[in-house]
């Protein structure tokens, strides 16, 4: 957390949003520019790179992309996991309330286990008197629920007008 300075601004993204850094999709050009803003801190949970991988993978699958572009989104992920994200991790504190929250809101297992993460972070970022995390996400369920919780939300789907 030393590296969030006051001026950074800290968007906590899931896979539903992540995954339009890389391949293209509705609302990619706006996902990519907050990607690359070097101001912004991009953080998501660490089972979200399963999940962005998943989904190349059933784009290949699928047709929608070839060998290259699915080996090249692969590579790119996980350079940028390395290099790029702040990563959180889960624990059974999370696993425990995320539990929680599908008591609360709308929300499937990973989705739930994302919002807390990001809640997570949220509050480490609050104790230092940080700003708070942006939450985007593709998923108006989970939108809706991160909404609730207290967090600021975009959906990158709302930006396709910028492409």
């Amino acid at each position: 957390m030393s590296e969030v300075q006051e001026t950074s601004a800290v968007i906590y993204m899931d896979s539903s949003a992540l995954v339009k850094r890389y391949l293209l999709e509705v609302g990619t050009t706006w996902t990519k520019t907050l990607c690359d803003t070097t101001t912004n801190v991009i953080a998501t949970a660490e089972i979200g790179l399963v999940e962005i991988a998943s989904a190349f993978a059933g784009k290949l699958r699928g047709g929608f992309i070839n060998a290259d572009e699915y080996h090249n989104a692969r590579a790119d992920l996980s350079n940028d996991a390395q290099h790029s994200y702040v990563l959180v991790s889960v624990n059974r504190t999370v696993v425990d309330e995320a539990i929680e929250l599908t008591a609360r809101n709308r929300l499937r297992g990973y989705d739930a286990v994302h919002l807390t993460s990001a809640l997570h972070l949220n509050r480490a970022l609050m104790s230092r008197d940080l700003p708070s995390i942006a939450f985007v996400s593709a998923d108006d369920d989970l939108l809706r629920a991160a909404a609730a919780e207290g967090l600021l939300i975009d959906n990158p789907n709302r930006h396709a007008e910028d492409e």
